[in-house]
């Protein structure tokens, strides 16, 4: 049997290249971690450039000029907004952890009260299987209470260090205004460091990976921004009004992150929430929630049409696969993190997934 060294040599090489690129999205990732004030200032400076470009149009002033006047109404909203969320979060995560064993011993009341009123006798469900539903129960109520413990505690530990907090709100303010003035001075000393091939390679696949990723993502925070606004707009107003809202705050973040991931939503929070109000006797309150989430729903139905140009054309079940191992990897933020690596691996091998990828790598 006669070997063809240079087919297996081909295949080799599609293979390293793939393997490469995965190890590369995983680097580029943990460097994002760790000059997370960059990346920070990198996406403000986008968010603002549209700003920057009508001032400077709009007036005589230069470049510099405008992204200047910008960059300082920019920065009092997001030091005010900062300050306000700061000492708002961290009130409100204190009074949570004070009252957290209150909030777990009613749960394991309210639970028991229903256990005791379900006659499992007449259901003929053996006692075995009932005493093993019960304490699967119990097990998710302490899960749980221990995932909000050590999230609040680490929530509380990273807002009091005011003075890295600082650090990095004074080095991505300074990020951004280097961004903002001198941004074709740095694509211009980008181009002349790196051999021109690599420019145009490099320059071609950001440019359609930017689209891509930047189009989603954009059309994500907007409607993040959009479900945070209105949550936390109407639950300040229940709250002022005598409803029993005592996080409004962090509720309000819980619904943007919930509805940040894909194929989840704010009715995720809220409808289990509107049920388990309506449990305990509050009815006002159940009804007030289902009416909040039927705004949210109706902003976004209307606001998604416009925002969302085109769909990332991936199937909800790879979404989904994306999620879970995000999940599984890193945790909680890797359910928001899955569906935008899997933005990218489509992006950089449309042409390998067009092609079929196992065809594309051992196809002679």
């Amino acid at each position: 049997m006669v070997v063809d060294m240079g087919y297996w040599t081909k295949v080799s090489k599609r293979i390293f290249v793939l393997v490469l690129t995965l190890i590369g999205i995983y680097l580029a990732f943990k460097l994002a971690v760790f000059y997370l004030p960059f990346l920070i200032a990198f996406i403000i400076s986008l968010l603002i450039e549209p700003l920057i470009k009508f001032v400077n149009k709009r007036t005589s002033f230069t470049r510099r000029t405008s992204a200047i006047l910008v960059l300082i109404i920019v920065s009092i909203i997001l030091v005010l907004i900062l300050t306000w969320g700061i000492a708002s979060l961290i009130q409100e995560a204190t009074n949570l952890l004070q009252g957290l064993n209150t909030y777990i011993e009613m749960a394991y009341n309210q639970v028991q009260n229903i256990i005791s009123n379900v006659d499992f006798n007449r259901l003929k469900i053996p006692q075995e299987v009932t005493t093993v539903f019960q304490d699967s129960i119990w097990d998710f109520i302490g899960t749980v209470s221990d995932w909000v413990k050590n999230f609040l505690t680490s929530l509380m530990n990273s807002l009091t260090q005011l003075p890295k907090i600082a650090i990095y709100v004074g080095i991505s303010i300074v990020a951004i205004y280097f961004l903002c003035t001198d941004r074709f001075y740095m694509l211009d000393q980008l181009e002349h460091h790196l051999p021109k091939e690599w420019v145009k390679r490099i320059g071609k696949h950001m440019r359609e990976l930017i689209s891509s990723l930047g189009q989603y993502l954009k059309a994500e925070v907007t409607l993040i921004i959009i479900s945070f606004v209105v949550s936390i707009i109407g639950l300040y107003i229940y709250k002022f009004i005598g409803f029993n809202i005592k996080y409004p705050l962090l509720v309000a973040l819980g619904i943007a992150f919930v509805d940040a991931l894909p194929i989840l939503g704010s009715g995720t929070v809220m409808i289990p929430w509107a049920v388990v109000s309506a449990i305990n006797g509050d009815i006002k309150l159940a009804v007030a929630i289902i009416f909040l989430w039927i705004i949210m729903s109706v902003i976004r139905q209307l606001a998604e049409p416009r925002i969302v140009s085109k769909h990332i054309g991936i199937h909800p079940i790879f979404t989904l696969i994306a999620m879970y191992t995000g999940f599984k990897t890193i945790g909680v933020l890797g359910m928001f993190i899955g569906p935008i690596v899997l933005i990218i691996l489509k992006n950089i091998f449309a042409t390998l997934i067009d092609k079929g990828v196992g065809k594309a790598i051992f196809d002679r």
